[in-house]
């Protein structure tokens, strides 16, 4: 069941750079806000649970927690935020996916289109390639400490559909609707995860050369580095060259 996971290197990449700009807390504010609006009580929303996380995992204090989910529930003001989602091609004919939270739609698809054509990419129409992405509950957990039958014994039976060889971690996805019956599962079995939180996995990858991953890369870093951009997705698979250089 296990295969191997082609995008633990972006994910650590972008922790990395979320890091380092300080602009972590903004993110996972505005995440939980949003997932919020979906009801109060993580146990019964999915994706508010999987913001909490998060929070938790960047050290987000727990009354700034609690103050963003009263604005996302309406107990407290809030700015007006709207979500949206942009779809392109980077070099190479990468399909990219831009999630962005904003309070100025006409700033914000501006900004995300000088981006792209500025790093040779370009805005598509509305579903050219959101096909290509499906959404998961993705948990990761520490190969030193759990093994593939470990996580197949406890998570078959909460809906888990694969087990993915992450290097160091086991990566295990799941369908959305399973994600808290999934996550339910290994915490009462005590298996500690390093992360859970709900991704856009693409169904392929297409495989970039060094020149065109590196470009791939410098794109999806101006995208992410951008204030209004919450995620940046995309289907290539770099190379060993890259890989070894982060």
């Amino acid at each position: 069941m296990a295969g191997h996971s082609k995008w633990k290197n972006i994910q650590h990449r972008k922790g990395r750079q979320d890091a380092k700009r300080g602009k972590v807390f903004t993110k996972v504010t505005k995440e939980i806000i949003l997932a919020a609006k979906g009801g109060g009580d993580p146990d019964m929303n999915a994706r508010l649970r999987a913001a909490i996380d998060a929070a938790k995992a960047v050290n987000l204090p727990k009354d700034k927690i609690d103050t963003a989910i009263k604005k996302g529930t309406g107990e407290l003001a809030s700015e007006a935020l709207e979500e949206i989602t942009y779809e392109g091609y980077a070099p190479g004919g990468v399909a990219i996916l831009v999630e962005a939270v904003t309070d100025n739609k006409n700033r914000t698809v501006a900004e995300v289109r000088h981006i792209l054509s500025k790093n040779g990419g370009s805005m598509g129409a509305a579903g050219c390639v959101a096909w290509m992405f499906d959404k998961k509950g993705v948990f990761s957990f520490d190969k030193e400490k759990y093994s593939e039958d470990q996580l197949l014994e406890v998570g078959i039976e909460a809906g888990i559909e694969d087990v993915l060889d992450d290097d160091d971690s086991w990566q295990v996805q799941c369908a959305v609707e399973d994600f808290q019956t999934a996550r339910a599962a290994f915490e009462a079995a005590g298996i500690q995860f390093l992360s859970a939180e709900l991704n856009r996995i693409p169904q392929n990858t297409v495989a970039v050369d060094v020149e065109t991953g590196r470009k791939v890369l410098r794109l999806y870093d101006a995208l992410d580095d951008n204030d209004d951009v919450q995620n940046v997705y995309a289907n290539f698979e770099l190379p060993p060259e890259l890989l070894a250089e982060m």
